[in-house]
């Protein structure tokens, strides 16, 4: 496991059992970024150090806090939306859109939830009724 005395990041003295190293981390290969920031070329653990031969991929993760053993991240799920309220999640569409779906209170218009979430150039209704809708916003 990891101490926080120890080097982490590009150009820290390493450390780990009195090493005088300095961490380097090893160039990006495969970048994608220009498709889809940040890739994981860019994200995954890349720093060394030559003199000890620690590996940052290899680095022990912190264990979880006892509230969160045994979950995954597949179960937090959807944040859940509140009918007391417009209130929307975003879910991609095309590179010029986005899809919004949501909920809204008893009473409320097409054009108030219109107002709350069309794009930068308008957009479109799906479905709108029984105090749910699907609207595709435009964004570019």
């Amino acid at each position: 496991m990891s101490d926080a005395k120890f080097g982490m990041c590009e150009g820290d003295v390493c450390q780990r059992g009195g090493c005088r190293g300095v961490i380097e981390a090893r160039p990006v290969e495969n970048c994608s970024c220009h498709i889809n920031p940040p890739c994981s070329a860019c994200t995954e653990p890349r720093n060394y150090c030559e003199k000890c031969g620690w590996e940052e991929s290899e680095e022990e993760l912190p264990a979880l806090p006892p509230q969160y053993t045994g979950v995954t991240p597949a179960s937090f799920g959807p944040k859940p939306l509140d009918s007391s309220k417009i209130d929307w999640r975003p879910r991609p569409h095309t590179h010029f859109s986005m899809i919004k779906e949501g909920v809204y209170p008893d009473g409320t218009t097409k054009a108030e939830v219109e107002e709350k979430v069309k794009g930068t150039f308008g957009g479109r209704f799906l479905r709108f009724g029984n105090g749910n809708f699907e609207y595709v916003a435009y964004t570019d």
